[in-house]
């Protein structure tokens, strides 16, 4: 036994007492005497907590701890007294990196040691324990404990297991609620739902049941069941046998209130059995609107099974007052015969709520239409309109259009307030709102709320500079940040010209603030680090206003402002002091996904050189590929637990790399996942783990846990997937036998099943199919899938033969409303002549939504095209919002119908912009179609005209670009500089950047961020000439974009500080131009490698053995005393 372990438990020992005598143990307290027979027999968190516990009602005394030195002198228990401080946080620190024996010494704690470790875990407020002469930092130990997913699953199970026989009802509750806060999802499965006590009183029941209410949404389908199983046991213990009889429910009033979102689990049968009795009194209780507010997964089935129960109980249902109390339960509402328009009106106003439901939105949408026909019955859209809540946004465009401006003004307040409306129907309402108002003023705008995005670019510009600037400071700010890119840069174009644009460029927060250029921030004085806290930086930004900022103040002011990190260099980095540097890491840990991936390469090599000892251990990963032979043994835990809770991603996006890190993750792993515990620790690296291990690897007690995690892995490749889901398989058995909520925890990786196994589920579990579905990417990831669920509402949907008369779609099955609003994605399984043969009403309702659709292909493009034709008539009868409610269907027209469209409104073309499949024939004619409507020049456009233009300025011709004014194109650089244009087109715009920023060879790294893929126009000499501390600096698209043989001009120096993400964009034919010392260069920059100074990298071989002494001289001796020793040597950062 290691003597170091022993000493770390006298807490009670003077520094340098002597032993003066043999004592007997009958001198001690019973308690301190138990506690030393632990430290002798090893049980050191036993003798912990039981030292604690007789100190918190004795007092020490020198002349107690020369007893206790007597005893362990009489015991033959020899030591030298050191470093016991570190080494007690030493213990502790260790127990957090290996919870499952921290899980087996909290079992055989007694239950006064129980109540103690409870004690100081949950109910104690100090901030250190002080146990003799030695005081504990126990604000910062505990603050670990909580942090540590692996922990917190020790403290709930053991909280299960013991805390309901040795702790009062209520405190079990209330410890259970400040672990589970932290990961329910993992912690609560099913099975650990049977741990749970089955008898409490009525407090404490009603007390984790509402915890159970608050984390429903965090917790799986099939534990969401188990918690109904338990709750409805404990409820039928308390129902009045007496009473009982089969036609008799057990469900009372007070069952549904405890019950709350859990309701939506009772079957219906039992449903309509409930005592009307009980549920009048239910619906009675001022708290029942509130909850019925949140069974989002409720099923139209149930939800109608209530309202009877409701309407039988007594209840008007077309009382106002009871609707009101229907929650959710009117989304379903079905009783609309003979109903009044105020009736109809109040079940409107409810239905806002609808789009909270977990599916069932083209029954809610058709439920919404019905209404609104009663609504608006004998009465006029515009005497209506304000009454009408979100049903407007099921209204069509020529309905909207038919409104007058004067109803839309005083419907104004009901209309700002509604959210989902498509941008077409957006533009209608603002034109019509500001047709009455006349003047664009900060009132009026101010008035719009959401709506405000339908203002035109050209309106937004042509306002007062003052009453925009007081609009990026009023309540409208919020919503600045849905304006597109050109109507922003209209607003600050405007500001700009009219020379206040230092005030309010201050008062610019968000997002809107990555709008305003670089050129435009050179021109402006009165930078403060208080000013930049509540904005967002380009990166471009951000270096130029950290350099000018550090002139004035002390990095942690910088730092702290979060943003402002993306602009630290790497010069910077370098230049701070041991101490500013290690005081202010902080700031970069809590940013890191703030940094580049050569950023955290610089911290790393910073970080080693200043203090390697004590390196976190995800920098690890940025260095080379050999520094990961640092990580063993004691490392390895927190090397994976860091790792898991960033996104490999940021810090490394080089393969190879990867691979070897998740070599050395499977090697701490000791080659698999065996359990939860390992889920835990894994974290977000779960989601790299290779396929072959997936499927060998990875134990079903783990998979259980892991399906949660893999649902949130936002790229897995099809190998993974396919692994996923053999481990499925074998975890839940044949997916015949599936039940609705294993079906539900599946989700996504059902699409990964056979046609035949995705047939029987979706004939079984309709609804849910479709649901999970609506959440599945495009058409390649998932086409088994969005055919089965085709076929399934098809059958499901009686036939709507075509209502047109031509030959063609004589007896055509078409598309309905109901169906498209279902299929989503999925529609692209109607056949062309379907397609055309649609009613022209379903088409105009539908038109957003099939524009949306991305696996449309171009006969079926073309054949809506057709379709909006025949409905909106000749294309230069279009109207804007026509135009931009088609999506991907624009695609579909021609040169020529291009040029016969209305295109002089640049918000129009921004929209068509935005489609990335245009050919460059049909970019030109948008071009020229936007010039010709609008009566412009090249010469004449506005920097919003610029930014509008999008894509569809890589159509510009040499000429073309060089007639733009520089200021305006300074003004939209940044925006130009994320366009993917053809490499003559990019020089083009080089040469316009030089007209801004002066000759290429004299631009900094903040204008070659902010220039982006306008790099890649570069010339050779041009690009040799940059020094090699720039080459980071280049956007990772720009590095793409360089023709392989500008690229080959690189010097190796050059390639070597790309940076590893720069390093990674170089593309197969750029490397095929390259010799061997540039590949070489290339994969230094890939590991991560330094390149400068040159003696940072002799440092790499000198540290391999850590050799440091244990501080104090503490002796090394046994397995667990080499472990502590190296926690003293390497000063773990816990």
């Amino acid at each position: 036994m290691s003597r170091l372990l022993k000493i770390c438990f006298l807490l009670i020992s003077a520094n340098h007492a002597e032993i003066i005598h043999s004592q007997s143990s009958e001198d001690l307290p019973p308690l301190l005497h138990k506690a030393l027979e632990e430290i002798i027999t090893g049980k050191y968190l036993n003798a912990l907590l039981d030292i604690l516990n007789f100190q918190s009602s004795n007092v020490w005394t020198a002349d107690m701890l020369t007893k206790v030195m007597a005893y362990f002198h009489a015991q033959e228990v020899m030591f030298t007294l050191s470093s016991l401080q570190m080494s007690i946080q030493s213990y502790l620190k260790n127990l957090l990196y290996q919870p499952r024996q921290l899980l087996s010494e909290f079992q055989q704690l007694d239950q006064q040691q129980f109540q103690t470790a409870m004690k100081y875990l949950f109910n104690s407020k100090k901030e250190h324990l002080e146990t003799g002469n030695i005081i504990l930092d126990w604000d910062d130990t505990r603050e670990r404990i909580f942090q540590s997913p692996g922990v917190n699953r020790t403290l709930f199970l053991v909280t299960l297991d013991k805390c309901f026989l040795a702790l009062s009802a209520l405190d079990c509750v209330d410890i259970l609620s400040q672990v589970l806060h932290v990961s329910a999802v993992n912690y609560l499965q099913p099975d650990v739902i049977g741990s749970l006590p089955d008898i409490l009183l009525e407090d404490a029941f009603r007390n984790l049941s509402s915890l159970f209410k608050d984390l429903y949404d965090k917790t799986s389908a099939n534990t969401q069941r188990a918690l109904y199983g338990w709750m409805k046991q404990i409820l039928q213990k308390s129902y009045n046998r007496s009473d009982f009889n089969e036609s008799t429910s057990w469900v009372s009033a007070e069952s549904l209130w405890i019950l709350g979102r859990f309701m939506v689990h009772l079957p219906l049968e039992e449903i309509l059995k409930i005592s009307l009795s009980e549920i009048r009194l239910f619906i009675s209780y001022d708290n029942a609107t509130k909850q019925l507010d949140t069974v989002y997964d409720i099923t139209p089935e149930l939800a109608q099974a209530f309202l009877e129960r409701i309407n039988s109980s007594g209840f008007d249902m077309r009382n106002t007052s009871t609707i009101y109390r229907l929650g959710l339960l009117v989304c379903f509402y079905d009783d609309l015969e003979q109903m009044d328009a105020a009736v109809a009106r109040a079940l409107l106003h409810q239905m806002i709520k609808c789009n909270q439901l977990r599916g069932f939105q083209a029954e809610v949408h058709k439920l919404k239409s019905q209404l609104l026909n009663i609504a608006m019955q004998n009465q006029t859209l515009n005497d209506t309109l304000g009454s009408l809540s979100d049903a407007v946004v099921g209204l069509t465009s020529s309905q909207l259009e038919s409104l007058s401006p004067e109803a839309v003004h005083n419907a104004i307040a009901t209309l700002n307030q509604v959210s989902g409306w498509a941008k077409s129907q957006v533009m209608i309402l603002s034109s019509k709102y500001l047709s009455y108002e006349k003047v664009l003023s900060f009132h009026n705008v101010s008035q719009m709320g959401a709506l405000v995005t339908g203002i035109s670019t050209q309106s937004l510009y042509s306002m007062n500079p003052g009453e925009l600037s007081q609009l990026i400071r009023g309540t409208t700010s919020q919503h600045l940040s849905d304006l597109s890119p050109a109507q922003q840069q209209g607003i600050l174009r405007k500001i700009a010209a009219s020379g206040d644009f230092s005030s309010s460029v201050k008062e610019i927060q968000g997002a809107f603030f990555k709008e305003v250029s670089l050129s435009g921030l050179w021109k402006q004085t009165g930078y403060s680090s208080s000013v930049m806290k509540e904005k967002e930086l380009r990166r471009s930004q951000a270096l130029y206003l950290y350099e000018l900022l550090s002139k004035k103040n002390y990095p942690v002011d910088l730092l702290s402002t979060g943003q402002l990190v993306k602009g630290v260099t790497c010069q910077l980095i370098e230049s701070m002091g041991t101490d500013i540097f290690l005081n202010n890491f902080k700031f970069f840990e809590m940013n890191l996904h703030l940094l580049s991936p050569y950023q955290v390469n610089c911290l790393a090599w910073k970080f080693w050189k200043v203090s390697n000892a004590s390196i976190p251990p995800f920098l690890l990963l940025v260095l080379p590929s050999e520094y990961l032979e640092f990580v063993s043994g004691p490392l390895c835990v927190p090397f994976i637990e860091s790792l898991g809770k960033t996104e490999m991603d940021l810090l490394n996006p080089g393969h190879h790399k990867r691979n070897a890190v998740l070599q050395k993750v499977q090697e701490c792993l000791n080659g698999s996942v065996a359990d939860e515990y390992d889920v835990d620790l894994l974290g977000n690296l779960i989601c790299h783990l290779p396929p072959a291990f997936l499927q060998g690897r990875v134990s079903l007690k783990a998979m259980a846990t892991a399906l949660h995690q893999f649902k949130l892995c936002q790229q897995l490749s099809h190998e993974q997937k396919t692994e996923i889901k053999y481990k499925l398989l074998e975890l839940y058995g044949s997916s015949n036998n599936w039940t609705a909520a294993t079906t539900l925890d599946v989700g996504p990786f059902i699409a990964l099943l056979s046609k035949e196994e995705v047939n029987v589920l979706a004939e079984k579990f309709p609804d849910i199919i479709l649901q999970i579905a609506k959440t599945i990417g495009p058409v390649s990831s998932a086409e088994e899938l969005l055919s089965t669920v085709f076929q399934s509402v098809s059958n499901a949907t009686a036939n709507t033969p075509s209502s047109l008369t031509t030959p063609d779609c004589l007896g055509t099955r078409v598309p309905s409303s109901d169906e498209i609003i279902k299929l989503a994605e999925a529609n692209i399984f109607w056949s062309d002549q379907e397609l055309k043969c649609m009613d022209p009403g379903t088409f105009d309702k539908n038109v957003e939504l099939l524009g949306t659709v991305s696996g449309f292909n171009n006969s079926q493009l073309t054949a809506l095209k057709e379709k909006a034709k025949q409905v909106w008539g000749l294309l230069p009868d279009w109207k804007s919002y026509h135009i931009v409610s088609l999506g991907r269907i624009a695609l579909a027209l021609t040169e020529h119908e291009i040029q016969e469209l209305d295109l002089h409104s640049i918000d129009t073309v921004s929209v068509l912009s935005q489609q990335t499949e245009w050919t460059l024939t049909q970019a030109r004619s948008i071009l020229e179609g936007f010039l010709e409507d609008s009566g412009q020049t090249i010469s004449t456009l506005k920097s919003f005209d610029l930014v509008g233009l999008g894509a569809i300025l890589c159509a510009l011709n040499s000429t073309e670009i060089m007639s733009i004014r520089t200021a305006e194109f300074s003004a939209a650089v940044a925006r130009i500089g994320l366009l993917v244009c053809s490499t003559p087109v990019l020089r083009q715009f080089k040469k316009m950047t030089e007209s801004v920023f002066g000759a290429a060879t004299s631009w900094n790294g903040s204008v070659l961020q902010e220039i982006g893929t306008i790099a890649g126009g570069l010339n050779e000499d041009e690009l040799k000439a940059f020094d090699k501390t720039l080459m980071p600096y280049f956007q990772p698209a720009a590095v793409r974009h360089i023709p392989p043989e500008i690229f080959q001009a690189l010097s190796p120096e050059q390639i070597a500080n790309l940076g590893p993400e720069n390093a990674a964009m170089v593309t197969g034919s750029q490397r095929e131009h390259l010799d061997a010392s540039q590949l070489q260069s290339l994969r230094l920059a890939l590991d991560g490698a330094r390149t400068s100074p040159p003696e940072a990298q002799s440092s790499a071989g000198s540290t391999q053995e850590v050799q440091t002494p244990a501080p104090g001289g503490a002796p090394c001796l046994s397995s667990f005393g080499i472990w502590l020793c190296a926690v003293f040597t390497l000063h773990l950062p816990f």
